[in-house]
């Protein structure tokens, strides 16, 4: 297999930078008028998928709005896994693990490895320390996948953490440092991103020796907006990729003006 780096930049030149979130939470059942039920579920996602995923690069379901539903929304979440894949985008779930040891371990194989729920790359959380995430670096380095690793997120008290001081850098500018570390010497780009929301005003973080690329939430719905892109990224990396869900799913149900919106949006930010 090929890097995931590779594979992301790859999909990126052919298909633009556009990563759409696939979020059937429940007032959005709602809105489409199908019923909160695992059948509802498979509906949303996989019209969503239908619609988007041979067009865009990335498809990012959240594994949150799958797990409301138990062992039925998961199986739901495999079958869009698949079909993401068999439409040649990049999978990335969003699922944001963290945790330590063993367990990290068995988080990593389930995503990572060769199981029903693998992908080709997940988000994770870096606060037990970075160290904690070692068992998926090692996994995402050893079978080609890729790991985003929470940096700046868009929720306000993020601060908290993210701001606070470690030595002469912020916490949030450590991880990216932890990362750079990791993707130095990988070409054309490292498989470890970050993710740094959209809704801030200035970037506070310094990205320029990350070597990877950068997952931005908060396009549409949040208040993003594909100019804000450009200002706080700037030519930061051509692997910036700005992801909206649900200004693109209240287009639905119809997947003609699903696809035509998520259009739109990936014009826009080219």
């Amino acid at each position: 297999m090929t890097s995931y780096a590779a594979r992301l930049a790859a999909v990126v030149a052919e298909r633009g930078r556009l990563c759409v979130g696939v979020d059937p939470h429940l007032s959005m059942l709602d809105q489409w008028g199908l019923p909160a039920s695992p059948q509802g579920l498979e509906r949303c996602a996989m019209t969503m998928v239908e619609a988007v995923a041979d067009h865009v690069a990335v498809v990012k379901p959240q594994s949150a709005f799958f797990e409301v539903f138990g062992s039925a929304g998961i199986a739901v979440l495999e079958k869009v896994v698949a079909a993401v894949r068999q439409a040649g985008a990049i999978s990335l779930l969003d699922v944001k693990r963290g945790d330590i040891g063993s367990t990290m371990a068995a988080y990593a194989q389930s995503y990572l490895g060769e199981g029903p729920l693998a992908v080709d790359a997940i988000t994770v959380s870096p606060y037990l320390g970075c160290g904690s995430l070692q068992p998926a670096i090692d996994l995402a380095l050893a079978n080609d996948r890729g790991l985003y690793v929470l940096v700046r997120t868009s929720n306000p008290e993020s601060d908290q953490i993210q701001l606070g001081r470690v030595g002469e850098s912020s916490v949030a500018q450590a991880v990216v440092d932890e990362a750079a570390a990791i993707n130095a010497g990988h070409q054309p780009y490292g498989p470890i991103g970050v993710v740094v929301g959209l809704t801030h005003a200035e970037l506070d973080v310094d990205l320029s020796q990350l070597n990877g690329s950068i997952l931005v939430p908060g396009l549409g719905a949040q208040g993003g907006t594909p100019e804000h892109v450009a200002a706080l990224f700037g030519a930061q990396t051509p692997l910036t990729l700005p992801s909206s869900s649900r200004d693109i799913m209240s287009a639905g149900p119809d997947p003609a003006a699903i696809r035509a919106r998520a259009a739109e949006v990936a014009a826009a930010l080219r």
